[in-house]
């Protein structure tokens, strides 16, 4: 078989390697358009485990790359006058003109016939070869060529930053902040071979342009950072290499391989970058290169059965030996998730370095400790393992903060984990941060909660959570999502809640909430078991919405709603307000989110109204505000009232992030106690991006961008995801709900796994004063 690589950098030369490795028959060359001695760039960084991939797939390689490596394990953060170290990381860094080097004498040593300075044409390339692998960069000409198959997107962020280097060899992962009279400066520094390191400074658009940067040359840069930096470079200099000021571009493609005249496929920042400040980039572009090579010997096979198979259409070639549509099928299916996954950290960690600002006013230990978890990868409990001492001293400041806030005294020696902190608001004591998210049993009868209800929040209030809130309670028959949902707009209503309430405070220490809603454009549908938004196929009631916009096309087109209906909802609001304050509820929470009601108001995409209820947001506003006023007026003063809200809408023209802080802002100046923070469910066809905590970064960017405590939720599973959100400071409660539905006892479990005391119930206490020790013969 024969192969063309466009690209002589990591993934490129890596790739030749590993193929010619396993087999001696490809024929691969690799077209590198600079010259082999051209310097270009500083170091690259490899945790430990990047290295044991490494290593595994080609131990020659890996060794000539440790003889040259600059080992650490200190992340230091000099912020507002103090270093913070957090040790145990395993970081080397080498110099990328070292790599290179190593990299391209192994392919030549394989038989790789590399050509340096052959600025080739793909066109040309693909006429003598059976694969062509894209490995030319971030600006891939091979990936422009072919662009109507990889359909790549290019996400250029706002940030400038520029490549250095210094002859100063920093101990440890070093971060800078320093301020100056154009604003906030980032350093990210680490050391490589030689004594030297890379040095990238980073700041706004905006500090950037007031220093004068846009109109710097490259000595001019060098002149400013040289004396900006003067402290901390300790007298040494910055050395440049093609150091210009950049803005980072994150790059996607919907495919990295395609049947083109031949089949092609792209491989690291070709196929995807990822955010410096995770220092995965070579990472990244050498793991696609092992994966690759695996999945075309994956499926090699005889002569005589490549021969059988069908050549394209197109070109009617045959790699003879490989089937390559299964091989690039495997490598793209095998190596997407991953990939995603990083990206999608290094997306979180290039948002907090747009937005250091947002953190300068913490403490230092907390600061460092939201630096570290940036990416939302590494967590409270990593870091515990690698520096207990460092989360120790975070627990400690934490716990004094929380008691300092709540009033209520919390040991210090050894302090608790953030889980088990209290938080007041208003009059009420929280005795934890867990709290059972609200989740709809569509198993209510004419709104009346029953035993499916009380043994459902019952368990998860002796499982241990300190609020448990009770599921999306509609105020009226016509706000009902379903027949089944439960509702507080009948004396019975608060009767039956009752019951559940004195359970939970009789039985626990946890407290009960109660979220007050209207389903509006998305009322009057089937259980959620016997389809999910769909219209009942009978007994329909008549539905309303801020404007006459259906859900889904055949659903139900709902009434735009006039004065009079707004004014008889608001009633309806009011009147089951004053029934959850008979039914003994803590807490009460506005539903304005998931294109409910008060939803459909505050979004663009289901607000169209012409009047002062419509527009510009805050009039979008003005009613959900109005309904907001009028409950805040009726339930007593000491109890606290929270709102939920959709972030954003996942979908363009909709409501985002900034739009959410303004929305936050509002309900906060009206007297909400916490904002609890959701996102989408807004519209049908939203394009939501999910994955681990996916909106805790709209959670931290409201509590301190609006000034208002929030809630976070959304695939937040395990206790070591609240102790790093707590501590972190991106949110003061976490909210659970899928987690609590596999297991009731969820608070009480992290406890055990965190040798955390945490007392059960008297008829419980039995039970759990000692733990038996069975032996494997045991019967």
């Amino acid at each position: 078989m024969k192969v063309a690589v466009v690209g002589g950098g990591p993934a490129g030369l890596f790739f030749s390697t590993l193929l010619r490795r396993a087999d001696r028959s490809c024929e691969v060359v690799v077209h590198e358009r600079n010259q082999r001695d051209d310097p270009f760039g500083f170091g690259v960084v490899f945790s430990d485990a990047t290295g044991h991939n490494l290593a595994d797939a080609d131990p020659e390689t890996f060794r000539r790359m440790s003889e040259r490596f600059a080992r650490w394990d200190d992340i230091d953060v000099h912020y507002r006058g103090r270093k913070i170290t957090s040790t145990g990381h395993g970081f080397s860094g080498l110099s990328r003109r070292a790599l290179l080097d190593i990299l391209a004498d192994r392919a030549l040593g394989e038989g790789v016939d590399v050509r340096f300075g052959d600025d080739v044409d793909p066109a040309v390339v693909q006429r003598d070869a059976d694969l062509l692998i894209g490995a030319d960069g971030a600006n891939s000409a091979l990936r422009e060529r072919y662009a109507h198959l990889f359909v790549p997107t290019l996400d250029v962020r706002p940030n400038r930053f520029v490549w250095l280097g210094t002859t100063r060899p920093f101990p440890a992962f070093t971060f800078y902040f320093r301020e100056d009279e154009h604003g906030l400066w980032r350093v990210h520094t680490y050391q490589y071979d030689g004594g030297q390191s890379t040095f990238i400074v980073e700041t706004t658009e905006a500090t950037w342009r007031a220093a004068g940067m846009d109109r710097a040359s490259e000595s001019d840069t060098v002149a400013f950072c040289e004396r900006l930096f003067a402290e901390e470079l300790e007298g040494h200099p910055l050395v440049a290499n093609r150091s210009v000021w950049r803005q980072f571009a994150t790059v996607r493609n919907a495919r990295w391989a395609a049947m083109a005249d031949v089949p092609v496929v792209l491989i690291g920042d070709a196929a995807h970058t990822a955010h410096f400040s995770i220092g995965s980039g070579t990472k990244l572009a050498m793991e696609d290169a092992i994966a690759l090579a695996q999945a075309l010997q994956n499926h090699r096979c005889a002569v005589s059965e490549a021969r059988r198979l069908t050549p394209d259409a197109q070109s009617g070639r045959r790699a003879i030996g490989y089937d390559l549509g299964a091989a690039l099928a495997e490598y793209e299916e095998g190596r997407r998730k991953t990939v995603e996954s990083t990206q999608r950290a290094a997306q979180v960690s290039l948002q907090w370095f747009e937005e250091t600002e947002r953190y300068m006013e913490h403490h230092p230990l907390q600061f460092a400790f939201t630096l570290l978890t940036r990416s939302l990868r590494v967590t409270h409990d990593n870091l515990r393992v690698r520096d207990p001492a460092f989360v120790e001293a975070v627990d400690r400041w934490f716990a004094a903060e929380a008691a300092a806030q709540s009033g209520i005294d919390v040991p210090l020696d050894p302090p608790p984990p953030p889980l088990f902190t209290p938080w007041r608001v208003r009059e009420l004591g929280l005795h934890n941060r867990v709290v059972v998210s609200p989740m709809c049993q569509y198993s209510a009868d004419d709104g009346t909660p029953g035993d499916w209800h009380l043994v459902h929040l019952g368990s998860r209030a002796i499982g241990g959570a300190a609020l448990v809130m009770a599921e999306m309670t509609d105020v009226s028959r016509e706000a009902r999502i379903s027949p089944g949902c439960t509702g507080l707009y009948k004396p019975e209503h608060a009767t039956a809640w009752k019951r559940i309430v004195d359970f939970v405070h009789g039985h626990s220490r946890a407290k009960m909430g109660v979220q007050l809603g209207h389903a509006g454009r998305k009322a009057s549908t089937c259980l959620i078991w016997q389809g999910d938004c769909e219209p009942l196929p009978e007994g329909n009631w008549p539905i309303m919405s801020a404007s006459a916009i259906p859900y889904l096309p055949h659903s139900q087109v709902p009434k735009a709603m006039d004065r009079a209906d707004m004014d008889r909802v608001l009633a309806d609001y009011v009147n089951a307000t004053r029934l959850a304050d008979q039914a003994g509820f803590d807490w009460l929470e506005l539903h304005c989110a998931h294109g409910y009601l008060l939803a459909s108001f505050v979004s663009p995409l289901t607000n169209v109204r012409g009047d002062e209820y419509g527009g510009p947001l805050g009039n979008r506003l003005r009613y959900p505000l109005e309904v907001f006023d009028a409950i805040r007026t009726v339930w007593p003063q000491h109890k606290p009232m929270s709102v939920r809200i959709s972030a954003v809408d996942w979908k363009p023209d909709g409501v985002d992030s900034a739009e959410a802080v303004e929305i936050a802002r509002a309900f906060r100046a009206h007297g909400c106690d916490a904002i609890d923070v959701s996102a989408g469910q807004t519209v049908a066809d939203q394009e939501p991006v999910y994955g681990r905590l996916f909106q805790t970064p709209f959670s931290d960017r409201i509590r301190h961008e609006a000034g208002v405590p929030t809630m976070a939720v959304g695939n937040i599973s395990s206790f070591t995801d609240v102790n790093t959100i707590l501590a972190a400071g991106r949110a003061d409660l976490c909210l659970m709900a899928r987690m609590h539905l596999w297991n009731p006892y969820w608070t009480r479990h992290a406890a055990y796994e965190m040798g955390y005391g945490y007392e059960w119930p008297d008829p419980y206490a039995s039970m759990t004063r000692f733990t038996p020790r069975f032996r494997s013969d045991d019967q």
